[in-house]
């Protein structure tokens, strides 16, 4: 396993779920993301959705110790460029063309590729990839069908994002298969909005004592 894999590994494995985060102002990065550190999610996924994601990705690279902050929604090899610059630590896509994976081969931030079917996880592995997303993980089978896909391909891991939630989410930690989910519920749109710092901290905490015993 190479280095950047094994990088993007010990983020993925320190914690059971990875806060997959739509920001919409930059006032909001660094105390929702000390609220989430605090909590114990250390590892945050800021979706390239907003005019100020990457903005977000910078003030909360540069503010927050001990935060390990990544990019999701890249859908380009100029998307990966610019979050990279931005101060990401890993890159997340939601599916996969040549492209990003060009952009990733000379990169030193490792990728977390999309994948929903067995064809893309082959294709991906045929490119040296061992640690892949799964989305959008509960409309494209679920946990059953990640359960399917462990035996024929059990050196593959996985974090499945997409639907989940605190109550569906052992459903997938219980697989040899999956490292991590990726979820939004830890971090809703109206407590952001409210600024209710000390409720996302909870919801932090609370995710981390439910899930973190799979």
């Amino acid at each position: 396993m190479d280095a950047k894999t094994q990088n993007l590994l010990d983020a993925l494995t320190a914690q059971p779920v990875v806060p997959v985060l739509i920001v919409e102002s930059v006032e909001h990065a660094v105390p929702l993301a000390r609220a989430l550190v605090e909590g114990g999610l250390k590892a945050l996924e800021i979706t390239l959705r907003t005019d100020a994601a990457l903005d977000v990705i910078k003030a909360m690279s540069e503010e927050i110790e001990g935060a390990v902050i990544g990019a999701g929604t890249i859908l380009s090899a100029r998307d990966y460029a610019a979050a990279e610059k931005a101060g990401a630590k890993f890159i997340v896509s939601p599916g996969i063309n040549g492209d990003i994976l060009d952009a990733a081969d000379d990169s030193e931030v490792p990728l977390l590729p999309g994948t929903a079917t067995a064809s893309e996880v082959l294709s991906l592995r045929e490119e040296g990839y061992r640690v892949m997303k799964f989305f959008p993980a509960e409309q494209a089978g679920g946990a059953p069908y990640l359960k399917a896909l462990s035996s024929p391909l059990s050196d593959i891991k996985f974090c499945p994002t997409g639907g989940v939630s605190l109550a569906n989410a052992p459903d997938y930690l219980k697989l040899p298969n999956v490292v991590c989910v990726g979820g939004s519920w830890v971090a809703p749109k109206d407590l952001v909005a409210k600024g209710d710092w000390d409720g996302i901290k909870k919801l932090a905490e609370d995710a981390c004592a439910t899930l973190g015993k799979y």
